[in-house]
């Protein structure tokens, strides 16, 4: 694998408020590996999402996509590479005030690239792969939130993006909502998308996922797969897998 297939951060420390997120954090998504990243609230997973992307600029180390490092870098710099990369909000963050189908064509409306048939075409598509094409012209109001998270995987797929990013996507969902999404996850998986996601979900984890990683007190204590998180001796992780009354989370 080089580094032209990976997304990257290298000893990267991040601070808000005086609190530390993460520090002296090395990590690393390679093309085809889906990966979950796991830790308890507020220890800074949709944060790394976040400085992955660009949208936040660590105060030490350094972000790569590819060969190229975007840290410090104007943002109209990498824009094109960052195409590459899509994102699924926790909430679906669709745009009220338009219709499923102008969510999903945002994107490509606003690039200007393609005719409005080629761009319906493409709308029409990522709904019917997501199996919800029949609301195409309702209003985000009008759909249950199962829903929402599937058009906003729609609109993520919209641009052919290699890497999908997913924050917390199976929060507030019944169990057939998880099941859809967990479904869907593996159908992009096969079709060669690279995932990423953080969650607190441990079954959804283990069902998309082959790497892990878990994040405690700014720091990655584990990185590995499901059996050899199951089997770690960390304390932290076992309390995670398997939370007690003396839980050190308590």
């Amino acid at each position: 694998m080089t580094s032209s297939d990976s997304i990257r951060m290298e000893k990267l420390s991040y601070t808000i408020g005086g609190r530390r997120i993460l520090e002296d954090f090395d990590f690393s998504l390679e093309r085809g590996v889906n990966r979950t990243i796991l830790g308890i609230s507020g220890a800074g997973k949709t944060t790394i999402l976040k400085l992955l992307l660009g949208l936040l600029q660590p105060d030490a180390g350094r972000v790569c996509i590819g060969d190229v490092c975007i840290t410090g870098v104007p943002e109209s710099d990498f824009m094109e590479l960052r195409k590459r990369i899509a994102i699924v909000f926790q909430g679906g963050a669709l745009f009220d005030s338009m219709t499923v189908g102008e969510n999903v064509g945002y994107r490509l409306f606003e690039e200007g690239r393609l005719s409005q048939v080629e761009i319906e075409q493409i709308i029409r598509e990522k709904l019917s792969f997501v199996g919800v094409e029949p609301a195409l012209d309702l209003y985000p109001a009008e759909l249950s939130g199962g829903m929402k998270k599937r058009v906003a995987i729609a609109r993520a797929l919209a641009a052919d993006p290699d890497y999908i990013f997913f924050d917390e996507p199976t929060t507030g969902l019944d169990p057939i909502g998880v099941y859809n999404i967990c479904n869907l996850m593996q159908r992009l998986q096969a079709e060669g998308k690279t995932t990423l996601m953080v969650t607190h979900d441990l079954e959804t984890a283990f069902r998309t996922s082959q790497r892990f990683t878990f994040l405690h007190q700014a720091r990655m204590i584990f990185e590995g797969t499901q059996e050899e998180m199951r089997e770690s001796r960390l304390p932290e992780v076992q309390q995670f897998l398997r939370p007690t009354v003396e839980s050190l989370f308590v």
